[in-house]
């Protein structure tokens, strides 16, 4: 039997954070969980009374985060895996999306999980000991058309965590960026904001894209709790990768990419190595 860990996990109400929180009760471990109000903070303790502690956060109050966290490691317990889970999509050509967007999208994916990070890295250090997942995405490798901010946002937290793996790995401190292709949760439903469209010469190549991705929520091949288990046997390695693809069309369409970018590389090396003095 695995050793019991504390997690420590934000956005638990809905999608893969409350799978997450639910398999990892189920596997004995204890959970707290960011939720947005009283009503679901209530919610989720009823899940596993004693073994399962919620926070009303919003990841966007960075000043509130440091206080919060502080308070989870004196009263609950010293937190073994730290899971960055909330944030949410956007979807709009990038001509038609008002700069106000891109930065509600980067408050909460990016700059909410790295002060989440930074609140529980001198707890971490101290203790040589550690994990940290940051849920990023597919993409943040590959790109579609209609999510430029989404895709941005995604992309800065996977560089990010890539980086903080190799400054954290003399600490014995293990970070993992968690990389879902199309799961059925919330994210292309009720959880995505969408722009308006506005401009008509998107119509053609934009318009059946927005259809598609509205028909197909609720249906994709992603099961969020099958997501769960795999998190669960990646915490549980001595040696977790740095990356984890999950779900086949992220396995797919990384591999595409990683193709053609290699492609690319070698049509183009004796321009790109023309550059050196």
């Amino acid at each position: 039997m695995n050793t019991a860990k504390l997690f420590f996990i934000t956005g638990v109400s809905s999608g893969l954070g409350r799978a997450l929180a639910e398999e990892a009760l189920k596997a004995g471990h204890r959970v707290v969980g960011t939720v947005r109000n009283e009503r679901a903070r209530t919610e989720f303790e009823a899940l596993a009374p004693g073994r399962c502690v919620g926070r009303i956060l919003d990841v966007t109050d960075f000043d509130a985060i440091p206080a919060m966290v502080d308070a989870v490691e004196h009263e609950v317990g010293a937190v073994d895996v730290l899971v960055n889970n909330a944030g949410y999509g956007h979807e709009g050509i990038m001509e038609e999306s008002p700069m106000s967007e891109i930065l509600a999208q980067f408050n909460v994916n990016v700059f909410g999980a790295v002060a989440t990070i930074k609140a529980f890295l001198p707890w971490f250090r101290s203790r040589r000991a550690g994990h940290i997942l940051n849920i990023t995405s597919m993409g943040g490798f590959i790109t579609m058309p209609g999510i430029s901010y989404y895709c941005g946002s995604k992309f800065a937290l996977q560089g990010i965590s890539e980086t903080l793996s190799k400054e954290l790995k003399p600490f014995n401190i293990a970070v993992t960026a968690i990389q879902p292709g199309s799961f059925r949760t919330d994210w292309a439903g009720r959880s995505m904001v969408r722009s308006p469209r506005s401009i008509s010469d998107y119509d053609e190549s934009f318009g059946p894209i927005r259809d598609t991705r509205i028909q197909r929520s609720g249906h994709q091949a992603g099961d969020p709790q099958k997501a769960a288990w795999a998190i669960l046997q990646l915490v549980d390695s001595p040696t977790p990768p740095t990356s984890l693809l999950l779900g086949s069309d992220a396995v797919t369409f990384v591999r595409d990419k990683l193709r053609q970018m290699s492609a690319d590389i070698d049509a183009w090396q004796s321009v790109s190595k023309s550059t050196d003095s």
